[in-house]
């Protein structure tokens, strides 16, 4: 036990050592101009108007959503209607999901609510639950479903900026269970995640619906 403590402690002591030492290099780092920030779409980062890190979420965002954009925008309306078995969904409804979702979010972050009212569920439900409710959403163009996303998302990214930091880092306490909290951040990284794997159904689906209706 004595030999433990003692590698530990000489461990602890050159760590220090060394990390002091890099301490005195640091001017070949900072005698260097610093890069102007950049806002491109593969820089995650701040972005004017938002605190920082909301600024660094929009730029995932943003990303995600220029993914999404380049998988179906050149669609027909047969293949964002075509499904690949019963069972699942076709890209314009996953596309409509996706514009669901983010308006649930919306509410929810935003305006403190856990769920649709009547009125709203009329315009989102289906959308937001699929199955049997999805198969309804066909006959759209992709530039329809591009519309009513890009309006949906528009109208996040400019609350988002009456925002701050705090807000995104707080926790929710209706949706923190024992253990597991949750905060605004995961919310909005999520549907930055959903949009992801949504993203790759789509890229599979275009794949298979090329093979099938040529």
């Amino acid at each position: 036990m004595k030999d433990h403590f003692h590698y530990r402690r000489e461990f602890i002591k050159k760590a220090f050592t060394y990390t002091a030492g890099l301490s005195t290099l640091g001017f070949a780092a900072t005698a260097a101009p610093k890069a102007k920030p950049s806002e491109a779409l593969l820089v995650i980062g701040p972005r004017t108007g938002y605190s920082p890190q909301i600024g660094a979420m929009v730029a995932m965002l943003n990303y995600m959503r220029h993914t999404i954009v380049n998988t179906v925008k050149d669609l027909s309306v047969e293949e964002l209607d075509w499904q690949m078995d019963e069972d699942s969904n076709s890209i314009g409804a996953l596309l409509l999901h996706l514009a669901a979702t983010d308006k649930f979010y919306q509410l929810n972050s935003f305006h403190g609510k856990q769920e649709f009212n009547k009125q709203e569920d009329k315009i989102w439900g289906a959308a937001m639950r699929l199955g049997k409710e999805g198969k309804k959403i066909k006959g759209h163009t992709a530039q329809h479903y591009l519309d009513i996303m890009t309006e949906v998302r528009e109208e996040t990214l400019e609350t988002l900026k009456e925002y701050d930091d705090e807000w995104l880092l707080a926790i929710d306490e209706v949706w923190s269970q024992p253990g597991q909290e949750v905060n605004t951040y995961w919310k909005w990284f999520h549907v930055c995640e959903h949009e992801s794997n949504h993203g790759g159904q789509m890229r599979i689906l275009r794949t298979r619906v090329g093979k099938t209706l040529t």
